[in-house]
């Protein structure tokens, strides 16, 4: 099995990604699960042109995007990209598009074919805090999560995809409030390896209690 592992070059003023430097040391081979590795623009549709042009080159049986997001205390699987970019901020070539859909002939939302519970469950196991998630924004990650179910749907329908966040690392938080939460790069890594498992060995999803009440 192959699995086609993403994730977003800095965004927003900051130095660094712990999404991709935390990729960057994910190990090539999880059991059976080869990783290929890749690198994306934090730009509006440039990021799911050079995700696609991965999957034509690779034909991953799996593609796993990683993307930061900053406040969050836990690893967090996504559930659904929705059909709307709303940039709060810029994108790293300065594009800022507001309230308009990401792909005219999409789906509303597209949810992530990904075992998400499953994944929250190996990264528990793990002792690292995780959740999953159901919302991944409007800005760039949602919209790449969104561009990669869109374009599995249409093309590659066998394939399966979806979307994980992470937090900020240490470092990023030295200067920001005493609460801010963080991971240490080291974790964020091993979670990601446990995703990578769970995707593995986990054909359907388990069955358990992830919902929120608000």
């Amino acid at each position: 099995m192959k699995l086609l592992l993403t994730a977003f070059d800095p965004f927003g003023g900051e130095k660094i990604n712990p999404a991709l430097e935390a990729v960057k040391r994910v190990q090539d081979k999880i059991g059976d699960l080869e990783i290929v590795k890749l690198e994306v623009p934090t730009v509006f549709y440039k990021s799911i042109d050079t995700v696609t042009n991965a999957i034509e080159k690779e034909h991953p049986d799996v593609v796993l995007c990683i993307g930061q997001a900053g406040g969050r205390f836990d690893i967090t699987p996504e559930r659904v990209a929705i059909n709307i970019n709303d940039a709060r901020i810029p994108d790293n070539e300065g594009n800022q598009p507001l309230s308009g859909p990401i792909f005219e002939d999409g789906e509303n939302a597209y949810f992530s074919s990904l075992p998400i519970k499953a994944m929250v469950a190996e990264i528990r196991k793990a002792d690292i805090p995780a959740s999953v998630s159901n919302s991944a924004g409007t800005f760039v990650c949602n919209h790449l999560m969104y561009g990669v179910l869109y374009t599995i749907a249409k093309k590659y329908p066998s394939m399966c995809g979806g979307f994980m966040h992470v937090p900020f690392i240490t470092s990023q938080v030295v200067n920001r409030p005493t609460n801010t939460p963080s991971l240490s790069l080291d974790t964020i890594v091993k979670g990601i390896e446990a995703a990578c498992k769970a995707i593995a060995e986990n054909t359907e999803d388990i069955v358990a209690i992830e919902g929120h009440t608000h």
